[in-house]
């Protein structure tokens, strides 16, 4: 929990420094994001949503397709970020940003269009922007 602590203190020297090009959702808040997205190594592929760690913790996580647990268990691999910032790389997260906690998908591009699955039932997720 310390660290989930000083990752938002960070955080909040993040927003102060920096401009987003884009805000698709006003004041989204936060989220942790695989740096392997950020960095355009692996595809943002598997999603979550957690109970806030934080009051601007919107509680989504979001790995890519090469990330292992090893990865994702190292907290250096891992980046505290405003939502619209992920947002940026993948816009069809915008559609899920509503969704509550508890919330845990998979990303796939199928005959060019985006899906997402839900990993527990395993459907697709209907959702109004297709």
């Amino acid at each position: 929990m310390k660290g989930l602590k000083n990752m938002f203190r960070k955080l909040k020297e993040f927003f102060k420094k920096t401009e987003f090009n884009t805000e698709f959702i006003k004041n989204a808040g936060a989220c942790i994001v695989s740096k392997n997205i950020l960095e355009g190594k692996g595809r943002l592929t598997w999603i979550l949503r957690e109970k806030g760690a934080h009051p601007s913790d919107t509680g989504w996580r979001f790995f890519s397709n090469i990330d292992t647990d090893e990865f994702v268990n190292n907290p250096n691999n891992m980046v505290v970020c405003d939502f619209n910032t992920v947002a940026e790389i993948e816009p069809a997260i915008i559609g899920i940003y509503t969704l509550p906690v508890g919330t845990d998908l998979q990303l796939v591009k199928i005959d060019g269009k985006i899906k997402f699955f839900d990993n527990i039932t395993e459907k697709e997720i209907d959702l109004d922007y297709k």
